[in-house]
């Protein structure tokens, strides 16, 4: 089973906010998802980032490949 960690869209019409998910690349960006990792909120202002450190980095040293978009809030944090 090949792992990614990506973003999930939630939220309303223009008000999107985004949960940070460990999930099969098979599965659709809205699908069932093996664990929430964090969340990622741009509307805020400054924007609301909150991420498990721990448990990113245990699924990374397990083979998931974080997506762009996760990599690059990663270097953020």
């Amino acid at each position: 089973m090949a792992c990614v960690i990506r973003l999930k869209r939630m939220g309303g019409k223009k008000r999107p906010h985004f949960k940070i998910v460990v999930c099969d690349s098979r599965v659709p960006t809205t699908g069932k998802s093996i664990e929430e990792v964090g969340i990622y909120n741009p509307s805020k202002n400054p924007a609301l980032l909150n991420i498990n450190k721990e448990r990113v980095n245990y699924w990374i040293s397990v083979g998931a490949k974080p997506s762009e978009t996760v990599r690059s809030l990663l270097k953020k944090d």
